[in-house]
């Protein structure tokens, strides 16, 4: 075949039989997969899917790293009312998107299933029934085509995202993966080799700014709210602590952070006008930001390296 899989290392939860010239099929471990495949004369084509919580998403990659297409379905309308995702109805969303999700993001791309050479999958971590519906219809797509899924861990995929406008990137690095669900400091020793550095101890950054923004009385998604609203808030008004960790101290902690907001909103009252909330929103930004790129930059420092890459919702 034209397309030889050099390292092609799949989940052992994810596996489908398949007799192919692609040889012995390697079984692999979250954090110690690296797929390099090599051309023939032939273009490769791998159709991504990410349903691992409130987002259900399509896109297909070709061998140059150019996205052909990038198909995205939002639920924020769904969850918005109760204040926060709800897994059970984000599940039931992502069975309603995930084929016309697909379907558009191959016709936008110009291609069809039979193009395709491999589908690579969030296998998580997410919410579990959100990951069973785009798991269970890549499995399902990839038996039917008889081609290799690849199930890819959602932080490595993160990290190697950036690697999509940036292709020059190379490692060792310092990763930083900061968004709703996460925040991690990794080493990147290489494609497929990491070390964890620090993580956080309770909220994800981007977790934080949504409870902030909820006590500010602003809807979910609250994140893109805050951000917007702190450029108009005086940087002087407000000055939130930053908290001492002990034992490692490249571990996060929002937690405090969020409370001392809370505190600052309690003794406002109800009636907070307009410019006490962005003063608070811009108190919570720069003490948040300041925390990670604090860190970040002694992670550098710890490891001595020079590069840093930041990836995730907050830190786009």
């Amino acid at each position: 075949e034209p397309v030889i899989a050099k390292r092609l290392l799949l989940s052992r939860y994810h596996q489908h039989s398949r007799t192919t010239a692609l040889g012995r099929r390697l079984l692999r471990d979250q954090f110690a997969r690296q797929i390099i495949i090599e051309i023939g004369n032939l273009q490769t084509l791998i159709l991504g899917i990410e349903s691992s919580c409130d987002e259900t998403a399509a896109a297909v990659v070709d061998d140059s790293r150019r996205i052909r297409s990038s198909v995205i379905a939002s639920q924020f309308d769904v969850h918005a009312k109760y204040g926060g995702v709800v897994p059970e109805l984000a599940s039931r969303e992502h069975l309603r998107a995930i084929v016309p999700v697909v379907n558009l993001s191959l016709e936008q791309a110009g291609v069809s299933l039979a193009d395709l050479d491999a589908i690579a999958v969030t296998s998580g971590p997410g919410l579990v029934g959100s990951l069973l519906v785009g798991v269970t219809y890549a499995k399902a797509l990839c038996f039917a085509r008889q081609i290799p899924l690849i199930a890819v861990h959602h932080v490595e995929g993160h990290i190697h995202s950036v690697l999509l406008e940036h292709p020059e990137i190379s490692f060792p690095a310092v990763a930083l993966v900061v968004s709703g669900g996460h925040t991690h400091l990794f080493e990147v020793l290489s494609i497929g080799k990491y070390r964890l550095l620090g993580k956080t101890r309770d909220d994800a950054a981007g977790e934080a700014y949504d409870k902030v923004a909820k006590l500010l009385g602003f809807g979910y998604p609250g994140g893109p709210v805050i951000d917007k609203l702190a450029p108009f808030g005086n940087p002087r008004a407000v000055k939130f602590t930053i908290a001492k960790m002990k034992g490692n101290d490249l571990d996060f902690s929002f937690s405090g952070l969020k409370t001392a907001v809370l505190t600052q909103t309690k003794r406002l009252g109800a009636n907070v006008c307009e410019q006490a909330k962005a003063d608070l929103a811009r108190g919570f930004v720069d003490a948040a930001v300041d925390v990670l790129v604090g860190k970040s930059l002694a992670a550098l420092k710890k490891t001595r390296l020079k590069r840093l890459v930041v990836a995730g919702g907050v830190g786009a």
